[in-house]
């Protein structure tokens, strides 16, 4: 018997056995009560980390309790496409040779994508095994997958329909280079030296103005109107009153 546990050795037989035996799979409790956990998918685009090895090890933790306590549970393992990302990685890598998205075409640069997702997927659910958790392989998703694509976008249609949601014009975060809408968490942040100017639209017909402070001067261009609060004492005079658009000579 060796002296010390090595795990290396004694995990890397183990696990491919337990898999093989259907240990994890929900059928080992054909009868008992469903219990599930899906995995909230890790993006595609990288390798675990520590915040996964946590996350990942209370699932695990509770999975195998309600197993133990006769639950048909199901841990559902999979990884998420996470567009944008996935995108940015492959184009670095065709950066590298000289090339573009544009270079390849569409339909090629997808298949490059996929292949990335086939390599990465692949060694996120290696770093899944060697850590020892007890998911349903047989049952592993991808959020890309066929079926849960057309699940999400039946879902998504079906939910316009009935009217619990709806489209609408919001200022969004738009990547120029990507040509698409980005989510917060995936804008660097850049802090900028501005200016506030203080701009005069003088009263149409009698003396004096209001003056407003922007950091935006330009967008004084499209104004309509100057807004003041009627109950302001340093304004009321001003309430009804028209003044000129600067540069413009425009009455608003």
């Amino acid at each position: 018997m060796e002296s010390t546990y090595d795990p290396a050795r004694v995990e890397a037989r183990w696990y491919p056995e337990w898999e093989r035996a259907g240990a994890f799979r929900p059928e080992v409790n054909p009868d008992g009560p469903p219990f599930c956990i899906v995995i909230p998918p890790p993006n595609v685009t990288g390798v675990l980390h520590m915040g996964h090895a946590l996350d990942l090890s209370i699932q695990d933790l509770l999975i195998r309790r309600k197993r133990m306590q006769g639950y048909a549970a199901l841990w559902l393992p999979g990884t998420d496409h996470a567009g944008i990302a996935t995108q940015n990685v492959v184009e670095r890598e065709l950066a590298a040779e000289g090339l573009s998205r544009h270079d390849l075409g569409r339909d090629a640069f997808v298949e490059q994508v996929w292949a990335w997702k086939r390599a990465s997927g692949g060694r996120i659910s290696e770093q899944m095994r060697t850590l020892g958790y007890s998911c349903d392989w047989s049952r592993e998703r991808f959020t890309l997958d066929d079926g849960l694509y057309r699940a999400v976008r039946e879902v998504f249609v079906r939910l316009y329909e009935e009217g619990l949601i709806y489209r609408g014009y919001r200022i969004i975060n738009w990547c120029p280079r990507c040509h698409t809408a980005l989510s917060d968490i995936e804008v660097e942040h850049r802090e900028e030296s501005g200016e506030l100017v203080h701009i005069t639209y003088p009263f149409r017909d009698s003396p004096g103005g209001i003056t407003v402070a922007t950091t935006r001067a330009e967008t004084m261009l499209g104004d309509t109107a100057v807004a003041v609060h009627p109950d302001d004492d340093r304004y009321r005079d001003a309430v009804g009153k028209t003044v000129v658009l600067p540069l413009l000579d425009r009455e608003i």
